[in-house]
């Protein structure tokens, strides 16, 4: 039986409900939203840890932070991991490639890619790095360009339109190396593409056609929660994680954001139409996000956070020859791809891989086992945001190991958690049988020290940990 071939496009801090088929007003994505309608969309899908380097490994390798040792974000760690997802399926016959950023570490490894053209916009722990998309800029350029020139940081808040024409821009080159790749692969194989957006992660610099497009575009009101006050505070640091920026820069932020999601669509949309003509249309197309982005909701940036913004991600899945138009709002999380690629590919997956297949649930509406889904991340940006939480996508319960604080939202007439239920009377059921849960769960983990099977223990987890490592409160 011929294997077929998957694409996977990963994004990189790309909120949940950044789809106009999610019924954004204001961002527009019909390439997307096309996927989707022939395709199945998860409307509950989440990163098990929501900042790039441990959502990428649970993706990678299948398991949760718990199996990984990242419990939130570091650089510099070897990632050693047996069985990569791509490692997997070369062993398999396939032939493996990734176009853009990885985050693995060191810089340049390949993680079971057979080939990798790599860019990493953070490049400070090896001096010898080589980024492929900056040395492709310099040839096309003749040397004259710089995707830096336009001066912006790689988390910073300012947004201005990219100095770079379009067809130059790093959204466009991840399509046309993809693209090259396919044109010019082994056909006696299979192939796994990974095509790997930076964007829409700062710098948000969308190319000047967008820009000027989505500046003209009203902003929709940005959500924020009554318990969300002690972050009400005026900031003009553009690199922070928490306050109030002035409106006219809250507005560049958002719509200069929108406006890069609106160019990765039109490069996806260029893929397809390509695809189609070179005869190169994978059997299997996967879209989806390591994690979202804040972007002002409740006063809070950038990720980390339990908050819908920042945890739950897009995430479709296509399929040749398949009918489509179905949304799925079973929880998911990133682990699940993993296993659900393997599934597809008719490959067996290792035994310690965590990730459920999503295939029965998509193809033959069969339920999950699994009702709700886990995520954690440990302390970041401050000690008192480190959390873990759960949800089964009607309910959400956080837990901030630091200072015991909980929350809980109703998601299904609150998806943008602007009404905190844990001192609720009416809900205290509720919060003390997701409390059980969240107890229950953490025992099994008696190496982090949360939880002794009765009750929650305040504590604080290290961003990395070894499995087995008792020192982890």
């Amino acid at each position: 039986m011929k294997q077929p071939n998957i694409l996977l496009i990963l994004c990189d801090q790309f909120r949940w409900d950044c789809l106009s088929i999610m019924g954004h007003p204001t961002v527009d994505t019909p390439n997307l939203d096309s996927l989707a309608k022939q395709g199945a969309l998860f409307t509950n899908a989440y990163s098990p840890a929501p900042s790039c380097v441990p959502a990428r490994a649970s993706l990678f390798t299948g398991k949760s932070p718990n199996l990984t040792g990242f419990l939130g974000y570091t650089d510099g760690v070897n990632w050693e991991y047996e069985n990569m997802l791509p490692e997997v399926l070369r062993n398999n016959g396939y032939q493996t490639h990734c176009v853009g950023k990885t985050h693995f570490f060191p810089q340049r490894k390949h993680g079971g890619f057979e080939g990798l053209e790599s860019y990493e916009a953070w490049q400070k722990f090896d001096p010898y790095y080589v980024n492929d998309y900056h040395e492709w800029l310099k040839e096309k350029s003749n040397g004259l360009m710089s995707e830096l020139d336009h001066g912006l940081d790689d988390n910073s808040w300012h947004a201005r339109p990219s100095t770079l024409p379009e067809e130059l821009h790093n959204n466009t080159w991840v399509v046309t190396k993809g693209l090259e790749f396919l044109r010019r692969r082994d056909h006696t194989r299979p192939y796994f593409l990974n095509l790997s957006f930076h964007r829409p992660h700062p710098p948000i610099d969308p190319p000047r056609y967008y820009w000027d497009e989505y500046m003209q575009k009203d902003l929709e009101e940005i959500p924020v929660g009554e318990w969300a006050k002690k972050h009400d505070k005026q900031v003009y640091d553009l690199n922070v994680w928490e306050g109030r920026l002035s409106e006219e820069r809250i507005r560049k932020m958002r719509l200069g954001y929108y406006a890069q999601i609106a160019h990765i669509d039109t490069q996806i949309g260029r893929l397809i139409r390509e695809l189609r003509h070179i005869g190169e249309m994978p059997d299997m197309i996967l879209f989806t996000s390591d994690h979202g982005e804040m972007l002002g909701d409740h006063h809070l940036f950038r990720k980390t956070y339990a908050y819908e913004g920042s945890a739950a991600v897009p995430f479709i899945i296509w399929q040749k020859n398949k009918a489509g138009g179905t949304k799925e709002e079973t929880p998911v999380v990133l682990q699940d791809i993993y296993s659900t690629i393997l599934a597809y590919a008719g490959i067996d997956k290792p035994k310690d891989v965590e990730g459920v297949n999503l295939m029965p649930l998509i193809n033959d509406k069969q339920s999950l086992e699994r009702k709700w889904i886990h995520g954690e991340h440990s302390s970041c940006y401050s000690q008192e945001e480190a959390m873990q939480f759960m949800t089964d996508g009607k309910f959400k319960y956080i837990w901030f190991t630091h200072t015991g604080k909980e929350q809980l939202f109703n998601l299904e007439e609150d998806p943008y958690e602007c009404y905190d239920l844990a001192q609720d009377e009416v809900y205290k059921p509720e919060i003390e049988k997701w409390r059980k849960r969240m107890v229950n769960y953490l025992a099994t983990r008696p190496e982090d020290g949360l939880s002794d099977g009765i009750e929650l223990k305040t504590g604080l987890l290290p961003v990395y940990r070894k499995k087995g490592n008792t020192n982890g409160r």
